[in-house]
């Protein structure tokens, strides 16, 4: 079992940044790939970027476009989405999970997820 603890999230501009954290207090945390998600009101939910359980492999969604990056730090159980010139099109309730195998941009693939954070993108 893992909990997922969630945070970086909140209101910025158009062009800002944000960077969202993912952390675990179960050192299995580390063998995990681990997969952000987004989804906003009245749309599906869908990926944005994942990351492999030692970090050497991820992937991102078409609508980053070198935006995002993934990334994670095993001395303290954490993976980070740094996302930079944040659009109002990005305005959505970012999650977290982990799954046993990837990376890999299917939701099904992962087994444990967070609460969430709202990223608001506004002037």
């Amino acid at each position: 079992q893992l909990h997922l603890v969630e945070s970086g999230g909140g209101l910025v501009q158009p062009g800002g940044s944000l960077r969202l954290s993912c952390a675990a207090s179960e050192s299995t945390f580390r063998y995990h790939a681990i997969g952000w998600f987004r989804q906003a009101p009245g749309k599906e939910r869908e990926a944005a970027s994942c990351i492999n359980a030692s970090g050497d492999h991820t992937f991102h969604a078409h609508f980053v476009k070198g935006r995002f990056t993934i990334s994670r730090e095993k001395a303290t159980n954490t993976v980070y989405l740094q996302m930079n010139n944040l659009q109002p099109e990005d305005t959505a309730k970012y999650v977290c999970a982990a799954g046993n195998f990837g990376p890999d941009m299917r939701p099904e693939e992962y087994q444990f997820w967070g609460q969430g954070v709202q990223v608001t993108v506004s002037s």
